[in-house]
């Protein structure tokens, strides 16, 4: 590989750690450009049109590896509840190892540009989407009909963007282990009643 996809990558990768830690509007060119260690010209290069385009690629990013994440937890949980339960655990484990700096991958970024940004505001929905897929395709699997399995994935992905915001502010890890354990518990109640 050469070098040149390298540093869009590594630019990308540091746009989305600072962007999830810090903000997007307290966040600026040149600070993304030292944590990546790319040339400046190949900001500009790869990202035309600015740091919003910078914005919705790290969105992209960041929601791929969520994505990625509940794809690999899914090969071994087979159920929606036992599925959310796991990813949650690695959600709590990672907020917990960053002293509660992190964030939601999305989240930071989402509040502060939409919806003045139309191209941050399509990321941000196909990546919750692909996330509330994968959790409606597993109720689907648990016996939920279409319609309450794509309104209790939507109820998962907001349930864990709200737990994830309040562990940042209480620097504790209940809010993610606890929504989770609730909405498990409500989507076994649906299942066994669906």
């Amino acid at each position: 590989m050469s070098a040149t996809p390298v540093h869009r990558l590594n630019i990308v990768r540091a746009a989305a750690r600072l962007f999830r830690k810090n903000g997007y509007s307290k966040t600026g060119l040149n600070e993304i450009l030292a944590e990546s260690q790319a040339p400046k010209g190949s900001l500009y290069h790869y990202f035309p049109c600015g740091k919003e385009q910078l914005g919705e690629e790290a969105l992209r990013f960041s929601s791929q590896i969520a994505l990625r994440t509940l794809e690999e937890l899914g090969k071994e949980h087979v159920t929606a509840p036992s599925l959310l339960l796991a990813f949650a655990t690695l959600l709590a484990d990672w907020m917990e190892q960053s002293s509660f700096q992190d964030g939601c991958p999305m989240a930071t970024t989402i509040l502060e540009t939409v919806p003045q940004s139309a191209a941050i505001r399509l990321a941000a929905q196909e990546g919750f989407g692909a996330w509330q897929q994968v959790f409606a395709e597993r109720l689907r699997a648990d016996g939920l009909k279409p319609e309450g399995a794509r309104r209790l994935a939507n109820l998962t992905v907001a349930g864990l963007e709200g737990s994830l915001i309040q562990a940042r502010v209480a620097q504790d890890r209940r809010p993610i282990i606890e929504c989770a354990e609730d909405i498990a518990a409500l989507m076994t109640l649906r299942a066994n009643y669906a």
